[in-house]
């Protein structure tokens, strides 16, 4: 409101100035003349739908670009580093800014990446590349008890609920999504009428505190679940039992971000702050997490049903592959969510040291379902920090049959990483349920900008893998990646990380893997 009212103040005395320069003297025309340039300045930064920064402050925002045009270098600062100045790795933020707004995004200068340090990776290139494809590439998801299958693009939106972004956010990536074709992860909000405006597809994510699906007192309601996987934006269901930024530990909601809105679609208080609980109520050992899979499918009328989790004990998750298959049930799809990803707030021991990192707990995931036989069943999305073209090659070839994407998504439609998420004061309307400063965002503007990041992204992906002589993901092999291990060693994925055989596990269990296949338990997590 203080913008309206400073921006009001400023047009009242810049006229007030001009009637003055023509009754009473000429000489007011020495104020009215840079008054009214900033009075027009003003009006047209509050019109204008392209900057959510100049519409939320009106000619001060413009402080930023003048900088940038001075020094250039600036403007390159501004793209490396987050709002408080620590360092951001610049081929996210400058390769998304520059597909979405859809510039440019060739370095006429080479790498400036550190290819002679441990930890180096590399895609191999064919001395025979083949075409790009015309048609981006799909994936289809259904296990074989699902009806309704699903199939979900090389590159989604991962998980970011209502509440924690802004309405028109949420419709913005939902517009994108609806052009894209591709899919948009709800989050565990549940799902508002910004995922329904323009008919994106969904994925509709349960958390821990069942919102949107919920009784009185916190528990799951399998009505209330129904009516809503019935609707026909939802594509896909999914159980959140961890999240990367977080695993362990449940969701946080400040009290002044759930207004009245929130509290109605998330089934809780207006003015209270929302803490989901770190555990579930609807299971407590593999087996039972198993069967409210499947029965989360039977509600949802056999639409793909999946659960997304941050790997933190491989032994653990041999429990659940142990329980699928004396139960005969699976997921028709897994979402790995790797502990270096997450847009939402997280303790930083958390987010610095728990859970394993996404290429680590991709390939467990990946290699526990073959080794149990179930892999062809089951399809496989990772999540964590995924941005680039070269992000989704690397994905799949690790074991991965598509990917999502939160933070890149953000940066698409606006986001500066001001950090100011958990204050609801977000400078671009991004992150904040304050409506004067959410309709900065521009969901039109924005929305086309979420689609142009999306499409360039995946043709990337498939330039990369025609320069591979990989006409179809599902020729991508382990010897394709290879990473430099100590100052004059480079070996291949497949060296780095064995794969198991299909059904290994069930017939004989490889010395790496033995104890812990004998130890996981389908009746308990714990061992």
């Amino acid at each position: 409101m203080l913008r309206f009212v400073l921006s009001g103040l400023l047009v009242l005395v810049a006229v007030t100035s001009a009637v003055l320069a023509g009754v009473v003297s000429p000489w007011w025309w020495l104020p009215a003349a840079p008054l009214s340039v900033l009075a027009a300045t003003a009006v047209h930064d509050l019109a204008q739908t392209r900057h959510s920064v100049l519409r939320n402050y009106p000619v001060l925002g413009h402080l930023r670009f003048l900088m940038e045009s001075i020094r250039p270098e600036i403007q390159q600062y501004f793209i490396e580093h987050d709002y408080n100045g620590r360092p951001f790795d610049r081929d996210v933020r400058s390769l998304v800014y520059q597909r979405a707004k859809g510039t440019s995004a060739e370095d006429p200068f080479g790498t400036e990446l550190a290819m002679y340090e441990d930890g180096y990776e590399y895609l191999v290139p064919s001395m025979a590349p083949c075409p790009v494809p015309q048609t981006p590439p799909t994936v289809r998801v259904a296990g074989p008890d699902c009806t309704r299958p699903y199939d979900m693009s090389l590159l989604n939106v991962s998980a970011m609920s209502f509440g924690s972004l802004s309405g028109n956010a949420v419709r913005a990536l939902n517009k994108g999504a609806a052009a894209g074709g591709f899919a948009h992860d709800t989050g565990e909000g549940a799902v508002s009428e910004h995922h329904l405006t323009y008919g994106g597809d969904l994925i509709w994510e349960v958390g821990t505190g069942y919102f949107g699906c919920r009784t009185a007192d916190g528990d799951f309601d399998p009505e209330q679940f129904r009516e809503k996987a019935e609707l026909d934006a939802v594509r896909c269901v999914l159980l959140k039992v961890s999240q990367g930024a977080k695993p362990g530990i449940g969701g946080v909601l400040p009290g002044e971000k759930v207004n009245a809105e929130i509290a109605r679609v998330r089934g809780v208080r207006e003015g209270e702050t929302v803490v989901s609980p770190p555990y579930h109520r609807v299971y407590t050992t593999p087996r039972e997490l198993v069967r409210f899979i499947g029965r989360m499918r039977d509600l949802a009328g056999g639409k793909p049903t999946g659960f997304k989790l941050c790997v933190g004990s491989r032994r653990e998750f041999l429990a659940v592959c142990k329980a699928m298959t004396e139960e005969n049930v699976t997921p028709d799809f897994l979402v790995v969510d790797g502990a270096e990803g997450g847009t939402g707030a997280a303790p930083p021991e958390f987010a610095d040291h728990i859970g394993y990192p996404l290429t680590e707990g991709l390939l467990t995931v990946h290699n526990a379902l073959v080794g149990a036989g179930l892999r062809d069943r089951v399809r496989v999305g990772a999540s964590g920090k995924v941005a680039t073209g070269a992000d989704i090659v690397k994905r799949l070839i690790q074991g991965a049959d598509y990917t999502n994407a939160a933070r890149a998504m953000m940066f698409a439609v606006g986001c500066i990483q001001a950090q100011r998420c958990h204050t609801n004061t977000c400078p671009v309307g991004v992150a904040t349920q304050d409506p004067r400063r959410a309709r900065a965002l521009h969901v039109p503007d924005k929305a086309e900008r979420v689609h142009r990041f999306h499409r360039a992204t995946v043709h990337s992906a498939q330039r990369i893998m025609a320069s591979m002589g990989v006409a179809d993901p599902r020729d991508l092999r382990p010897d394709l990646l290879h990473r430099r291990v100590d100052p004059v060693t480079i070996t291949s994925s497949a060296q780095l990380y064995p794969r198991l055989a299909p059904g290994e596990l069930l017939e004989s269990p490889p010395e790496a893997w033995a104890a812990d296949w004998k130890a996981a338990d389908p009746d308990r997590f714990h061992p």
